[in-house]
């Protein structure tokens, strides 16, 4: 059952199209068995060199891109590549969309994604997630956790790796209430690297807790880096700010296409 915020946010929407409806049936069924022909056929890769494996997932990620513009007509459009470091990197990222999990992996180099530790015990997913040497958080043991994701990013980023977080946690609906939590802040503190914001309008298009894929284009835009060293509370007050207008600014852009998405209200925004 969506709970009350779902609900509210969903209150007013257009039902979607019936052609919406068969197109993202049809995707729904094809992107699942891809998914498990990539996990189930590409089991061999777990004996293979790491670099073999996430070769693997970037394919799983082009391919499920592409079959969701195909069926779905769910293009996607890359900004501000030209601010991503050659080298390593924090990239703090919104997270909207299911989509995200797969289709960053190949815009990034080499990316080791923060995720929760729970997800290892995932038949074949959480294998891959261990043989990709992704950093994998214990959220019940925060004190802990943090120093071990630490350490863990540290030795990522020393191989030359991207590190993304999504610094919420958890998928949020395009214009809600962000809420960071201070993982990502401590990431920028102990790395001392250029820190990459990152954001999206995913969740217009592939939304949470949602069947329905909408035609359109997902933006993701990498915006300017902010260097290592800046104080703790300046830092967070940029990043989020710049995140936000960013993110708010990709979702009224879509909202002005002439065939826009559903576009959920922000609880702040006034109701007409």
């Amino acid at each position: 059952m969506a709970d009350h915020t779902d609900a509210d946010a969903n209150a007013g929407r257009p039902r979607a199209s019936a052609s919406v409806v068969v197109r993202s049936t049809i995707f729904a069924i094809v992107y699942y068995i891809v998914t498990a022909l990539f996990l189930v056929l590409g089991s061999w890769l777990l004996l293979a060199p790491r670099s073999w494996a996430m070769k693997g997932l970037e394919l799983h990620a082009r391919t499920c891109t592409w079959l969701l513009a195909l069926i779905c007509g769910t293009k996607l459009e890359v900004r501000g590549r030209e601010n991503l470091p050659k080298g390593p990197c924090l990239v703090v990222s919104k997270h909207q969309s299911m989509w995200d999990t797969f289709a960053l992996i190949p815009l990034l180099h080499d990316p080791a994604v923060v995720l929760k530790d729970e997800l290892k015990y995932i038949p074949f997913y959480g294998w891959f997630c261990l043989k990709f040497e992704h950093i994998l958080v214990k959220r019940d043991r925060a004190a802990a956790a943090l120093k071990t994701m630490l350490n863990d990013a540290k030795d990522r980023a020393a191989a030359g790796r991207h590190i993304l977080i999504f610094p919420e946690g958890t998928r949020t609906a395009p214009g809600a209430p962000p809420d960071y939590k201070p993982g990502y802040v401590a990431l920028y503190e102990g790395l001392q690297l250029p820190t990459v914001p990152l954001a999206l309008n995913s969740g217009l298009f592939w939304p949470r807790r949602s069947n329905m894929r909408y035609p359109g284009t997902i933006v993701v835009e990498f915006l300017t880096p902010i260097p290592a060293g800046m104080p703790r509370r300046q830092f967070r007050e940029e990043i989020e700010a710049r995140l936000e207008a960013a993110s708010a600014r990709l979702i009224e852009e879509a909202a002005c296409a002439p065939n826009p998405p559903p576009i959920p209200h922000s609880p702040a925004s006034p109701q007409n």
